[in-house]
């Protein structure tokens, strides 16, 4: 899947994102926040609006999207861009990994990966903004955040280990599992 983006000067920005054949999605971001969504069916075709939503709205609709209220599948790791190079990550805790049985601080993530954790995830309980002496076992969630190279080296510290079966891979191109 590919995401173009353009600039619409005095309007805001386009993105249009392919979808199957030629058929894309075409989001346009106002200045004022607004968002309107298209689709077009060919690169020939006018876009059809499909509806438009205010900033707050379209926030809630993107969190919904991405997974933040609802995880309908049983996923290992999801990312959320944030803009830059900073990004959120979250990560299921391997058996194996030398983060599993320690805490954070004891496992030291800050000082050798870049990252921080932001929340664990054992069960039904999410701690949000763990302590350093929290301690993470194997097969809770936690989330990072960092750069983009922080997260991988946190992947590959903490997660994949350096073995292919580690952790899973949604996104084989970069190799850094999402």
């Amino acid at each position: 899947m590919t995401v173009y983006e353009s600039d619409l000067p005095g309007v805001g920005k386009k993105h249009e994102i392919e979808l199957h054949g030629d058929e894309r999605l075409v989001v346009v971001t106002h200045n004022t926040g607004k968002r309107e969504v298209y689709r077009r069916k060919n690169a020939d075709s006018d876009a059809e609006k499909l509806f438009e939503l205010s900033d707050g709205l379209a926030r809630t609709v993107g969190t919904v999207l991405e997974g933040a209220y609802f995880q309908p599948v049983a996923t290992e790791n999801i990312e959320t861009v944030l803009g830059g190079n900073a990004l959120i990550e979250w990560y299921e805790v391997p058996e194996g990994s030398e983060l599993a049985g320690e805490t954070i601080k004891e496992a030291d993530v800050r000082r050798r990966a870049g990252v921080s954790i932001i929340a664990v995830e054992h069960g039904d309980e999410v701690t949000p903004n763990p302590d350093p002496g929290a301690g993470v076992r194997a097969g809770d969630t936690v989330v990072v955040i960092g750069s983009r190279e922080e997260v991988d080296t946190f992947n590959e510290l903490f997660i994949d280990m350096g073995d292919a079966d580690g952790g899973v891979d949604v996104d084989a191109d970069r190799g850094d599992g999402i």
